[in-house]
């Protein structure tokens, strides 16, 4: 007992086990049942967004180069985390190894800043579009989305980079038991045995900065938005405005809510209860939901679902 509660002052853990619902076996079966064909769900949709948004020219517009960008990180998102989940269900021995555990939480961390500022961008894209539609092609020319996806990505890596610099770093006493079902950076540091506050105060920081002001410039877009449209005087017009934005609107409050509950509190009081189910939630549902969002709300991804079909039929009866 005495060795299990001394710290890894001579280097890290071994590897870390992940309770995820073991306190619940009941759960396990219908969860893992769950996962596996929303990870299915998640798969297909994405990859049917990215397929139609790069066979399909009339969806060669800025808008749908972001598109693609989002539906890859939700493929990224899923295949992150719920393999581990699912190999961990069907097992005895709920593990991870340390280097594991790292690469997972540098990845989602990551792909979590990634996708904040191409929400951003996103909302930039139909600011454009409602508020300055004589000048759309000339301000979102196709250089700068592939610049702006380039932001987005080393911007995501620079917050990732900087959290697992701090956070492998740390000391960790006793049982290495994390309550949830994958790695994350929160609940490493509340794992730690250590003093936390430097990492606390960065965590605070760089949330702040990927979190706080993207969704700032997202909720300035749709306010300027909201101006313009409710100037137009077809209730038509209106209609069709609203609409090209609800999708997005919808997507952003998926992603947005659990994260801001997530990543605005202290680690120190981080309940590890309730966040292993809210990170369940936006590490698979919102991936999941997603695709069918953009898809069952936007008339030209469903018609180029339908076009990409009848290619694949044709193309089979060939066979």
């Amino acid at each position: 007992m005495r060795g299990e509660n001394q710290s890894f002052l001579g280097g890290p853990p071994k590897d870390f086990i992940l309770l995820g619902v073991s306190d619940r076996p009941w759960l396990e079966l219908s969860l893992y049942v769950v996962l596996l064909v929303s990870y299915l769900l998640a798969m297909l949709g994405n990859i049917a967004i990215i397929l139609v948004s790069r066979l399909d020219p009339q969806l060669h517009s800025p808008m749908y180069i972001f598109l693609s960008h989002l539906s890859f990180l939700d493929l990224c998102y899923t295949t992150t985390t719920v393999p581990q989940m699912l190999v961990n269900m069907g097992s005895t021995r709920k593990t991870i190894s340390f280097g594991g555990c790292t690469v997972q939480y540098a990845i989602f961390h990551w792909l979590g800043c990634t996708e904040c500022i191409i929400l951003a961008a996103m909302a930039l894209d139909r600011y454009v579009a409602i508020c300055e539609p004589l000048q759309y092609a000339i301000i979102m020319y196709h250089p700068l989305c592939q610049k702006l996806v380039a932001v987005a990505w080393l911007s995501g890596f620079g917050n990732s980079l900087v959290q697992v610099v701090l956070t492998v770093q740390l000391p960790f006493c006793g049982r290495q038991v994390l309550n949830n079902f994958f790695c994350e950076v929160p609940a490493m540091i509340k794992l730690s045995c250590a003093d936390t506050t430097m990492n606390d105060a960065m965590l605070a920081v760089l949330v702040a900065f990927f979190v706080l002001v993207p969704l700032a410039l997202i909720l300035l877009s749709y306010g300027f938005i909201a101006r313009a449209v409710l100037r137009i005087q077809s209730s038509r017009g209106r209609r069709k405005s609203f609409g090209t934005c609800s999708s997005h609107l919808v997507v952003v409050s998926l992603f947005y809510l659990p994260a801001i509950y997530m990543y605005l509190q202290s680690p120190s009081s981080y309940s590890q209860e309730q966040g292993k189910f809210i990170s369940l939630f936006y590490s698979i549902i919102t991936p999941t939901l997603n695709p069918f969002i953009y898809t069952l709300r936007n008339k030209d991804v469903k018609r180029a679902l339908r076009r990409l079909l009848s290619r694949t039929w044709r193309f089979c009866r060939r066979l």
